[in-house]
């Protein structure tokens, strides 16, 4: 057994639309899209906060005069 020709496929999304209809599909479509939308956004937020982080750390390490001095 091979993978699936593309009659096969074509035959597997006419039974899926036929069981769930246009509509719910749709509707799950959009529910994943937005799914995925968030999930880049999640990550995009985190690498963002880790620079500025970064920047900040930067910045102190570059300040004069917050050393302490070791007697």
């Amino acid at each position: 057994m091979g993978s699936l020709s593309p009659i096969h496929w074509l035959i597997v999304i006419v039974v899926i639309l036929l069981l769930f209809g246009p509509n719910r599909l749709a509707g799950v479509g959009k529910g994943l899209g937005e799914g995925i939308r968030s999930f880049k956004k999640g990550l995009s937020d985190d690498e963002k906060d880790e620079e500025k982080k970064a920047e900040e750390a930067k910045k102190l390490a570059e300040k004069p005069g917050d050393e302490k001095k070791v007697s």
